[in-house]
């Protein structure tokens, strides 16, 4: 998460950031084997008491999962109906807001982010550290791969804190956005950080992390809390790596997690994405800043450090630091909106960075953004869905297009519908819509 021009200063800067964090969460289940979705059950999942009878009435509205922190209760609301494209339409612009680490603490950043996207019509990705879902006390429960048992760089959480995450998780998926993960510990660095993990030790960071989430009742002792109306392990299919770092084993991972995107990738250009190895490659990209002659990632964090290098700067210039992200986000909106209608993917974290001045940028790009026609503000995942359903023909032809490049002749002759070949005596073969 550095802005280009400052990759060999990153790394020092974000040990900084780790150090003043003020991060939360927590679980138990800390074997070490199985695949994310099949964590080892709880032994005390189905004591009686008060909690049975709260496990009973939940069970009216949904199917409990092992000890009830979770539920199936059926599909998602909010969902797209994803539709193929139709010789020579114009293709929505999709643009993506994405959150790491997200939960909720006394910022309330979460619930503020929330009823912003219920205003403007956005549902959005909310990257989930699975550590805030684990009280500090209960911080043995995770094994991250090579550090020591209870370690995490950016802490761990308080009960509090994972009820009132598990609130706003909740209602997030109520109103169709898309739980994503950020995994745990947040480890970064060339010394046993996420980019040193074999494919293995992905899996297993990642299996805790959905254990954290299908147990967090076990884990904080708040038995008669309300179940997550989703189960985390079938809804999970993607995630964002901590520094964006260890792609490549990720993705050897995620193809046997049944993850359907990466949000991992650093330097991306503002082009349509493709699969790598069967995993769609979902980047933060390069954007302008404005005033400046270089770009840097689609990010939050990456703004800050081009500007101080420090999450508490030079308050006379919180403002003009603001506008600046705000208005290298709508440069780079408009410049797909305009040109070759790429999605748009934009990170960032719950934080008070500068005085809170690159929340006030991300809401007022919303603001912007999100109603205008043709704008669809998606999830990753909803993003994915529209994907898989376009002809690989019509992607083909989107991904020629270069940055911001209308395509000549208009959209029309573009998409228009490609003959059929004569030089075939088979008919056709129907594509399945």
């Amino acid at each position: 998460m550095v802005a280009r021009r400052n990759v060999t200063a990153w790394f020092a800067v974000m040990a900084a950031l780790a150090a003043v964090a003020n991060c939360t969460g927590n679980s138990e289940d800390s074997g070490r084997s199985g695949s994310p979705g099949q964590p080892r059950a709880n032994r005390d999942a189905h004591q009686g008491g008060p909690a049975a009878d709260h496990r009973e009435q939940a069970r009216k509205r949904g199917r409990l999962i092992g000890d009830g922190s979770t539920s199936d209760t059926g599909p998602q609301p909010g969902q797209l109906s994803p539709r193929r494209l139709k010789p020579g339409e114009k293709p929505p612009q999709f643009v993506v807001f994405s959150w790491d680490g997200a939960g909720q603490d006394g910022q309330k950043l979460f619930s503020r982010f929330r009823a912003v996207g219920k205003k403007y019509g956005a549902t959005m990705t909310y990257f989930l550290s699975g550590v805030y879902m684990l009280p500090t006390e209960k911080r043995d429960l995770y094994d991250p791969p090579r550090h020591s048992r209870g370690a995490s760089s950016i802490g761990f959480n308080d009960v509090k804190g994972v009820k009132d995450t598990v609130e706003q998780l909740a209602a997030a998926w109520r109103e169709g956005n898309e739980i994503g993960t950020h995994f745990n510990g947040h480890f970064c660095g060339p010394d046993d950080g996420v980019g040193t993990w074999s494919p293995g030790e992905w899996i297993d960071e990642t299996r805790q992390a959905v254990s954290f989430v299908r147990h967090w009742k076990t884990n904080t002792g708040l038995r008669n809390g309300e179940p997550l109306p989703f189960d985390y392990g079938k809804e999970l299919v993607g995630g964002r790596a901590p520094c964006l770092e260890g792609q490549e084993n990720l993705i050897a991972a995620a193809k046997k997690m049944g993850f359907r995107y990466d949000a991992s990738s650093v330097g991306g250009r503002q082009v349509w994405p493709k699969k790598i190895r069967g995993i769609w490659d979902f980047p933060l990209q390069e954007i302008p800043v404005p005033g400046k002659s270089y770009e840097t990632l689609s990010m939050d964090y990456n703004f800050l450090a081009n500007q101080s290098g420090t999450t508490d700067g030079d308050s006379s210039k919180h403002a003009t630091w603001g506008k600046q992200m705000r208005d290298g986000l709508l440069a780079a909106f408009d410049r797909a909106y305009d040109g070759n209608r790429a999605p748009l993917f934009i990170g960032n974290h719950f934080e008070s960075w500068n005085g809170g001045t690159y929340m006030r940028a991300v809401e007022d790009a919303i603001k912007e953004i999100c109603p205008r026609k043709g704008v669809r503000c998606v999830s990753f995942k909803q993003l994915a869905d529209w994907l898989d359903a376009q002809d690989p023909g019509v992607l083909r032809r989107l991904r020629k297009l270069d940055v911001g490049e209308r395509p000549k002749g208009g959209w029309a002759d573009f998409l228009a519908a490609e003959p059929a070949s004569t030089h075939s005596a088979l008919p056709a073969r129907r594509e399945r819509g």
